[in-house]
C-alpha cells in the first residue's frame, strides 16, 4: 500500500530516516518539514517543506489535504512546542503519530556537569570572569544579555540578521566539530573554561561534550 508520510525533521536522525524510507519505498510519498530557522538546509530525500503550519489545527488541516497517511516527529528534543502540535492534530485527525526523539546524553566518569532546568538558571550558575562556549542556538541567547563579567563565544550555523545583545563575545559560524579533537582544538584556542548547552542528545554535538571532559571543563546542562 502506497503511504504519504510526513516527518517532523531538522535533526540529523529525521534526515537519515527520510533517505531510508524513500529508499525501501520508492512509491511512497515523504516529505519532510522543517522550522525554517536554518538558511539553506541540507537537501532531504523526498520533499521539503519549510515553515510552520499555524498551530495544531493548521497541522491537521495539513495532513487531511494533504492525505497524510502517518505522521512520524523526529524533532530537536528542546522542540517541545511543534510536538505537543503533532501529538493534538494525530488526536485531532485520528493519524498514526510515531515518535522518535533522541535520547539524552547521561553523565559519565569524569564529567563535570552542573545541570540545571531552565536557561535563567544556566545564565545563574555560570561563574564572574568565565568565558563561556554558548552552544544553544542564536533564539536562545537573550537571557545571558544580563551578565557583563562573562566573556562568551558563541556557536552559530548562520550569521545573525542582528547583533547578539551580549556585552562581551565572539561568534564563531559553523556546525559542531565532529570529533572531540577538533572540539578541544577550538575550546582551547578560545580560552573556554565553561559551556553552557542543551541535553540534546544524539551524536551530532556530543564531540563537545566528550572534549570537555577530556579537557576538564565544566558544563552547565540544561536538562530536558
Amino acid at each position: 500500500m502506497t503511504e504519504t508520510i510526513l516527518i517532523l525533521g531538522g535533526t540529523r536522525e529525521a534526515a537519515e530516516l527520510a533517505a531510508e524510507i524513500v529508499r525501501r519505498h520508492p512509491d511512497w510519498r515523504v516529505v519532510t518539514s522543517l522550522a525554517g530557522r536554518t538558511r539553506e538546509p541540507k537537501p532531504v530525500a523526498g520533499e521539503l517543506r519549510i515553515g510552520g503550519f499555524g498551530g495544531a489545527a493548521g497541522l491537521a488541516r495539513y495532513l487531511r489535504e494533504q492525505g497524510v497517511t502517518r505522521l512520524i516527529d523526529a524533532t530537536h528534543p528542546f522542540a517541545r512546542q511543534i510536538s505537543a502540535n503533532a501529538r493534538m492534530a494525530a488526536e485531532m485527525t485520528a493519524i498514526p503519530l510515531e515518535e522518535r526523539i533522541r535520547a539524552p546524553w547521561h553523565r559519565q566518569p569524569g564529567d563535570l556537569w552542573t545541570e540545571v532546568a531552565t536557561l535563567e538558571a544556566a545564565r545563574d550558575a555560570i561563574p564572574p570572569g568565565a568565558r563561556v562556549l554558548l552552544a544553544l542556538g542564536s533564539q536562545h541567547i537573550a537571557p545571558f544579555a544580563s551578565r557583563a563579567d562573562v566573556h562568551f563565544v558563541v556557536r552559530v550555523v548562520d550569521p545573525p540578521t542582528e547583533p547578539f545583545p551580549l556585552p562581551a563575545h565572539q561568534l564563531v559560524l559553523g556546525l559542531p566539530g565532529k570529533t572531540p579533537d577538533e572540539e578541544a582544538t577550538l575550546l582551547r584556542k578560545y580560552r573556554i573554561t565553561h559551556i553552557v548547552c542543551r541535553n540534546s542528545g544524539g551524536s551530532g554535538a556530543y564531540a563537545k561534550i566528550a572534549a570537555a571532559r577530556d579537557l576538564g571543563l565544566p558544563v552547565i546542562m540544561i536538562s530536558r
